[in-house]
């Protein structure tokens, strides 16, 4: 059988996401990086782009945390990108996720994983779903 959590602590759960993100002195970022995605919180690859989310960063409904606006950066790098970081605005590690293209099932989706260095990047829906059992 599968545990199944009240909506109040997947929403909490949620919420702390929330709070480490718009932890530090402003808002937080999504860093885009190329090459194989560290262990959890390990040394990061190439840096292609960062995006800074709006602060507060996002709300919960339900279990799913949506970002709120997420602010488009101009890229630093070419590359593809294969995955990201979340950091607070001093820099202090968050979570990190696999990139794919739109429907390659990616912790996060965009339109074109090409990353091209002075081109906008721009997240336009970012959620994190908190799953019961």
């Amino acid at each position: 059988m599968t545990i199944s959590f009240a909506t109040s602590l997947l929403n909490s759960r949620a919420d702390q996401i929330t709070a480490a993100r718009d932890g530090g002195s402003g808002a937080g970022s999504i860093r885009i990086y190329n090459g194989t995605q560290p262990a959890k919180g390990g040394t990061e690859t190439t840096l292609l782009a960062e995006v800074n989310f709006s602060d507060p960063s996002g709300s919960s409904n339900n279990g799913v945390l949506t970002a709120n606006n997420i602010v488009a950066q101009d890229a630093v790098a070419n590359g593809t990108a294969s995955w990201f970081r979340e950091v607070d605005s001093d820099g202090a590690f968050i979570l990190d996720g696999s990139i794919t293209a739109d429907g390659g099932g990616g912790d996060l989706e965009v339109n074109t994983t090409q990353i091209v260095v002075g081109n906008p990047v721009e997240i336009t829906s970012y959620t994190i779903t908190e799953a019961n059992g």
